[in-house]
């Protein structure tokens, strides 16, 4: 069976390749309300924001969409998208005209901020972070709306199935922790043959 070390840091790559995997290519993890209609990635809420609130240029969303919407037009066969009407794509078009940003969901927004980042530079514990911040705005957002009266405008909050193996690559990426569970089981495998 190899150290725990080794097995540790091949698990804990794997995970986090995958997760990077689930951010760039925008596979749907939730449906949520937002002003363009609905968002269902961490990266569209996060470049949602960023248009609003202009602190960086529009090039920046756009580069961040461009992986997911190429592979959703290659998955569904359609034609590959010009990186020109991106925005038009996601319906970001006229969201530069109400600059009021959507602060009602204040845990979704820090969740995805934190796990793009994290995604993106190899931060491995800010991506653990932003996805529990993340599932918990999303479980308090879907237990709110179910105590609502407002069930009739379809503005219902789900969460995807593909959600807990978001949540799983997130835990699974941090070396340190998966290093001491895996001595832990191992321990007990021990001990119970002898």
């Amino acid at each position: 069976m190899g150290s725990s070390k080794k097995w540790a840091a091949i698990i804990s790559s794997v995970s986090s390749s995958l997760y990077f995997c689930l951010i760039v290519f925008q596979i749907p993890l939730f449906r949520i309300p937002c002003r363009s209609g609905k968002c269902t990635t961490p990266i569209e809420v996060t470049c949602f924001l960023l248009i609003i609130s202009e602190v960086f240029p529009e090039f920046v969303a756009k580069v961040l969409l461009y992986p997911g919407a190429l592979a959703s037009a290659i998955m569904k066969g359609k034609n590959i998208p010009s990186y020109s009407k991106l925005l038009r794509l996601y319906n970001f078009t006229n969201l530069l005209n109400s600059r009021k940003a959507d602060l009602l969901r204040l845990e979704v927004l820090a969740g995805s901020y934190l796990s793009v980042a994290g995604a993106l530079i190899g931060a491995r514990r800010m991506s653990l972070i932003g996805t529990l911040l993340l599932l918990w705005g999303l479980v308090r957002e879907a237990i709110m709306f179910r105590f609502s009266c407002d069930k009739a405008s379809g503005k219902a909050v789900y969460i995807y199935p593909t959600m807990a193996i978001f949540v799983l690559c997130a835990f699974l990426s941090i070396r340190k922790d998966l290093r001491k569970i895996i001595r832990c089981c191992k321990a007990k495998h021990i001990k119970k043959y002898l």
